[in-house]
């Protein structure tokens, strides 16, 4: 009979000024089957990074010094971990602030472990379906989303080719691939031409 490895369990960092907290929550973590980094900074929690990703970070929001916001965007220009807040406030401009920041959960204090582990089970299971909507069909979306030429360029090409929105991005990205450029190169190009053969038909 073939012999199963048992899974690895999940690496797990949690973040919380309140050492009282910190170890209830890191005991009951460990119990549910987590391998758990606790941290009572940033400072620490930093540190902790330089050396190991964890699959998931638990960051209370508000501490001294560097706060949990600060550290979640750090997180979001430098790498790409999963967190969710912890934080003893539910008010709604706080929770809007914890969603811009990419929070994939909001846990109200006081918390325990079976209120806690649903929340981080359901943010590792969100991040993954991110991820792989990134690898799979999320390319178009990503790049219509954040280049303005890319976009227009795709209008374009809908507008002279009458392609639909998917086989004018297809078009543009195939151009890409073959010249091996990026994409929004291609993009800038193209409109650049388009405009050159505007004004010289206004000329005329």
């Amino acid at each position: 009979m073939e012999h199963v490895q048992p899974a690895q369990p999940r690496k797990l960092l949690l973040v919380d000024d309140d050492r009282l907290v910190l170890a209830t929550l890191s005991r009951g973590l460990e119990q549910a089957g987590y391998a758990v980094q606790a941290c009572d900074s940033v400072d620490e929690a930093r540190r902790v990074l330089s050396i190991e990703m964890p699959d998931i970070v638990v960051l209370d929001m508000r501490m001294p010094g560097t706060s949990g916001l600060e550290f979640a965007r750090e997180m979001r220009n430098t790498a790409d971990i999963p967190f969710i807040f912890l934080s003893a406030y539910s008010e709604a401009d706080v929770v809007l602030q914890a969603a811009q920041h990419g929070a994939l959960g909001y846990v109200v204090k006081p918390v325990d472990i079976p209120q806690l582990v649903p929340a981080i089970e359901a943010a590792l299971a969100r991040a993954a379906d991110l991820k792989k909507l990134r690898e799979t069909g999320g390319q178009l979306q990503t790049a219509l989303n954040e280049s303005r030429e890319v976009s227009m360029a795709v209008g374009l090409l809908m507008e002279r080719r009458r392609l639909d929105r998917r086989q004018a991005f297809d078009a543009l990205r195939t151009t890409a691939r073959t010249q091996r450029r990026k994409i929004g190169e291609v993009a800038q190009e193209l409109l650049a031409a388009a405009e050159l053969l505007n004004i010289t038909s206004k000329s005329h």
